[in-house]
């Protein structure tokens, strides 16, 4: 049998999508980095089949997707948003987490087709505190974003999975199983989904063990997989997809328009 290397996102929402793989350590070689390092690793050829950031879709002509496994959303995500001390339409400047290129990408979008701004981004460390004292809003992203009581910090919260769906009328999707034509084979592809179905299904247990002991961290960590991240690549998912990528490179944030093909 051959060892597949596995790269997924290192984020709570990635874990039902890998579900049961790390038991089979003679099939799967799994590790867990942020999205844009996955993507790195994908196209530097270190890793057969990664979790890779949609926009990564763009850069190379021969990726494949599995299909029927997405990290999605269809409206608000919870933990892709921009916090600001001003109303978004006053935005002039916004620090930006750099650890997801979709991210950033997905901003710009939203920027020029919905707020109707064009504000400066500058690059940071994902540190909300930080990103706020040099800018007027921050882009963060992942498990910091989902946690950042923002009512608390006096700042306003605006969901980028929720402004695109309000934009778009279709889902989002962040991330998906991606390789070259030869990576994958119908067992593969199998397990994956079947990972995603075990996942789906085992979110309470996902979220208690990621609150480690803190029933009001599991708590929200359950609610957000069960309310806000959506699992699965259907038509509509791939419709978001290919609209996202489509309008990335008529705004020359993509080297290249891409048709979705699947394994």
């Amino acid at each position: 049998m051959t060892t597949v290397r596995l790269g997924a996102v290192a984020y709570l929402n990635a874990r039902p999508l890998v579900e049961g793989l790390d038991r089979d350590p003679a099939r799967f070689v799994l590790r867990f980095d942020p999205p844009s390092r996955c993507a790195a690793l994908l196209a530097g050829g270190e890793i057969d089949v990664g979790m890779i950031p949609s926009i990564e879709f763009a850069r190379a002509a021969d990726y494949r997707i599995v299909p029927g496994v997405s990290l999605a959303s269809r409206g608000p995500v919870a933990s892709v948003a921009v916090f600001s001390r001003r109303p978004i339409e006053d935005v002039r400047t916004i620090a930006a987490d750099a650890s997801s290129r979709t991210s950033v990408a997905l901003l710009r979008v939203l920027c020029a087709k919905r707020f109707g701004i064009a504000p400066r981004l500058e690059t940071m460390a994902p540190d909300p505190e930080g990103m706020l004292a040099r800018a007027d809003a921050a882009l963060v992203i992942g498990d910091p974003a989902l946690f950042l009581d923002h009512r608390a910090a006096g700042l306003e919260k605006i969901d980028l999975g929720e402004a695109w769906t309000a934009m778009t009328g279709l889902p989002f999707v962040y991330a998906a199983w991606t390789g070259r034509p030869a990576a994958a084979d119908r067992c593969l592809v199998q397990a994956l989904q079947q990972a995603q179905s075990d996942g789906v299904a085992a979110t309470e247990a996902i979220a208690a063990e990621y609150g480690a002991g803190n029933p009001v961290r599991a708590a929200r960590a359950a609610a957000y997989l069960r309310d806000n991240v959506k699992y699965g690549l259907g038509a509509d998912e791939a419709a978001g997809l290919q609209t996202f990528l489509d309008l990335a490179s008529e705004m020359g944030l993509a080297p290249r328009r891409p048709t979705l093909e699947f394994f």
